[in-house]
């Protein structure tokens, strides 16, 4: 245990904390410290990560006000019933446990937000159907085969990751979900049949690089920006060199990611997959792929959900956009995801923080972590997935519009743009899936504005 840690359990002892809204420790516990019970009137938010915890106390409950609780990294077999008896908590975090077991009554009606990543998980039961209001449920990296047909009552579920599962067949009841917009569902072995893209992506030695700063790093690995020196392409050329973790992610396996990457081909608004990574011509390399270098003006277009917004992206409150942004970015960005659906590829996590955008609106769509493959013969499938990400867009679309700014002379027919722009965006976001627009729609509409 470190001085600090040491530290903010004797100010928990003392009463110091006394009052405070959050509380967070990682000390290598084995027990949960009852000095915590003091801040019972106040806390909010618990982060008990990165412990040796095993259960929890049945006097837990007495956190009356406690609204999120991370458990990760710890060693919970079984889920604790005594979570659902906190009447404010919504959001519940054991990412990185060995859960086996979830008893039905250890779910709470309450919660919003359920991660259960990387745990050994075979079922899950009938009872998470009675959450109607969770939004963001996360089972990667489980040994789920199946999921309960009472999920299909979930109405408010709007983000569920599946991937790296043992599940044999698709859960096609989620098509049906009305507000269902990102799902992730490789490395199932129902998925692997149209996992292994048909390439001749150059192998690159990982001597031939110089591999220079991070530009960025996520869940799936990092991005460093980097030089090709290929002795037979001339000079060496500045690339962005991604090497992937391994480790299950929140979304899946990066390998998954790496295959969708390579799969989804050449667009306006990819970055373009130059080579991948040669591991076996270097025993210590990791898996990765090269890629053009973008320019510097390139900046995220949003930022990535909060503990509040659940399910949606941030911006800062100076975020506005031109109409002339607005039609770059919506139009960029329905071509892209359009040519990853006639190559049956599923981006599974279109959001504002995974695209990057230049002044001038020309957008880039990247980060393929949550990415799946489907068979484009499977004619019903295939369009239910596609009617799905439309809601995605539309989520897209929606904060867009809701951020726009006229501008000093903004002529009078932009609010007849703005008006058809927000009836697509609310097609997109239709409560029926089969009734929002195919992607080549959604193309033939914004390309007319």
């Amino acid at each position: 245990m470190t001085t600090l840690e040491q530290s903010t359990l004797e100010q928990l002892r003392t009463g110091q904390l006394q009052g405070s809204k959050r509380f967070q420790l990682a000390a290598g516990i084995t027990k949960f410290p009852d000095d915590i019970f003091q801040l019972a009137d106040s806390l909010e938010m618990l982060d008990l990560s990165n412990n040796n915890l095993s259960e929890l106390p049945d006097r837990f409950s007495q956190l009356k006000q406690l609204k999120i609780v991370f458990l990760n990294n710890n060693q919970f077999e079984a889920f604790p019933p005594v979570l659902a008896h906190c009447p404010q908590l919504s959001m519940v975090s054991f990412k990185g446990n060995q859960l086996k077991t979830i008893t039905p009554a250890a779910l709470s009606p309450n919660f919003r937000w359920l991660i259960l990543t990387n745990n050994q998980l075979t079922s899950l039961p009938g009872s998470i159907g009675q959450l109607s209001k969770l939004q963001k449920l996360m089972l990667a990296g489980n040994q789920l085969r199946s999921l309960p047909p009472e999920l299909a009552h979930c109405h408010n579920l709007e983000l569920i990751r599946i991937a790296a599962n043992q599940l044999t067949e698709f859960p096609s009841f989620l098509l049906d979900l009305p507000r269902l917009s990102w799902i992730a569902y490789a490395g199932n072995p129902f998925a692997k049949a149209n996992a292994t893209p048909k390439t001749d992506l150059p192998l690159v030695d990982p001597t031939t690089l110089e591999v220079g700063d991070v530009l960025g790093q996520g869940a799936s690995g990092v991005i460093y920006q980097g030089r090709w020196k290929s002795s037979d392409r001339g000079p060496s050329q500045a690339v962005a060199i991604k090497k992937f973790k391994g480790e299950i992610t929140s979304d899946g396996s990066p390998l998954d990611e790496m295959r969708a990457c390579i799969a989804a081909g050449s667009h306006p608004n990819l970055v373009s997959v130059l080579a991948k990574l040669d591991e076996k011509a270097d025993s210590n390399s990791q898996a990765g792929l090269l890629f053009d270098l973008l320019a510097q003006d390139y900046q995220n277009l949003g930022g990535p959900p909060s503990l509040d917004s659940c399910t949606r992206d941030t911006y800062s409150d100076e975020t506005r956009f031109s109409l002339d942004q607005i039609l770059a970015i919506s139009q960029g960005i329905a071509s892209v995801v359009a040519h990853l659906h006639q190559r049956g590829i599923l981006h599974g996590d279109l959001y504002a923080h995974n695209i990057l955008v230049n002044p001038a609106g020309h957008s880039i769509l990247g980060d393929f972590g949550a990415a799946s493959f489907y068979d484009v013969s499977d004619i019903p499938t295939a369009q239910a997935l596609e009617q799905l990400e439309a809601r995605a867009y539309g989520c897209l679309l929606e904060d867009l519009l809701d951020r726009y700014s006229p501008g000093n002379n903004a002529p009078n027919p932009e609010q007849s743009t703005l008006k058809s722009l927000r009836q697509l965006q609310q097609a997109c976001m239709e409560r029926h899936p089969s009734q929002r627009p195919s992607f080549a729609e959604i193309c033939q509409q914004v390309s007319s504005f």
